[in-house]
């Protein structure tokens, strides 16, 4: 039986009704909640310029003074600079290609600081925020902890309140070393084991400086664990439970986000409490894995998250390690 012709009012209807079913269903409504937190996900959000490949995201995401969002790739563009709105501002680091990972941003004079650290040239290098060298520092020979350069691979680095500074062999022994100000050695700690204070993988570091004293939070990934330190190299506390493979971590106020390797971030208050999981991914055959193609992307998951920071205004900037880079903003919704 053929069936009547539709007149132009009734097509109208039809497809209006058609276009607010698919504006429903935009990745735009996707929404993530921690407790009392709430994001929104906002797909395409990095402004890559046309012509250039984002190119594998290993390393860090921060925040700098200015508000820009800075992060690294295994790419000639090492660091990018982007504006919290995804528009690429600049970037640097030729001579960084392959091998940047670690990354903390201060202050100086009014100007930031971006220490990293490298893989491959076993090096700690701190710029200015126009990318030029101010120093480098060499693998910590003074430790007596290595017999050569290469078995050290530092994969973090942070800054105390007086300048002294702390950085993570993650992927090599396992020691977080100290330098004063004037990167003068002075003592490291940890060690491979799964005791207390000492560490298996010491993949990410931050300064939390929310209580009376400065302490350190190393994200001990293979010991699925969080380790705190005070300014002297005890352990303070250790916090276990509610992680899988903690890769870094970033404080706003009371709260403490982590990129988990496998597949989620996970947000804990000043207590080291949970608040609530984000963006956890179902299929743990797309966790911890670089090489998840395009198509097995989705908005609301994480692949492989590696890097994370908070924004000033409570939203949180989350890059996943894959081959193709991803680099994600959670708008904060709520008031704070």
């Amino acid at each position: 039986m053929q069936r009547p012709p539709i007149n132009r009012p009734t097509l109208l209807i039809l497809t209006l009704a058609a276009l607010c079913l698919a504006a429903s269903r935009t990745p735009e409504d996707v929404i993530l909640k921690a407790g009392p937190l709430s994001f929104q996900w906002m797909p395409d959000w990095l402004q890559v310029p046309e012509g250039t490949t984002l190119g594998n995201t290993h390393g860090c995401v921060a925040e700098a003074p200015n508000g820009e969002i800075l992060f690294n790739t295994d790419a000639e563009h090492a660091v990018v600079r982007v504006a919290t709105d995804g528009k690429w501002v600049s970037q640097f680091g030729k001579d960084l290609k392959g091998g940047l990972h670690g990354m903390a941003i201060t202050e100086v004079d009014g100007e930031a600081r971006i220490t990293v650290s490298h893989l491959g040239r076993h090096e700690v290098l701190q710029y200015d925020s126009k990318g030029k060298l101010q120093w480098k520092l060499g693998w910590p020979q003074e430790s007596g902890k290595y017999e050569s350069a290469n078995q050290f691979r530092p994969t973090a680095v942070a800054l105390a309140p007086d300048g002294s500074l702390f950085v993570a062999d993650g992927y090599g022994l396992s020691w977080v070393h100290k330098y004063d100000a004037e990167r003068n050695y002075l003592f490291s700690f940890g060690g491979l084991g799964s005791e207390r204070g000492q560490m298996r993988t010491p993949h990410g570091l931050v300064m939390d400086t929310r209580g009376e004293e400065p302490v350190l939070i190393v994200c001990d990934r293979e010991n699925q664990r969080l380790q705190t330190f005070d300014m002297k190299g005890q352990c303070t506390g250790v916090y276990k439970g509610d992680l899988r493979r903690p890769c870094s971590a970033s404080i706003w106020g009371k709260y403490l986000a982590v990129a988990d390797l496998a597949g989620r971030v996970t947000i804990l208050d000043e207590k080291f409490k949970l608040v609530g999981h984000l963006g956890d991914n179902p299929d743990p055959k797309r966790r911890a894995v670089n090489g998840v193609p395009l198509e097995q992307w989705k908005n609301g998951e994480f692949l492989s998250p590696h890097g994370i920071s908070w924004g000033s205004d409570g939203s949180l900037y989350v890059q996943d390690w894959n081959r193709l880079g991803r680099v994600t903003k959670l708008k904060a919704l709520d008031k704070r």
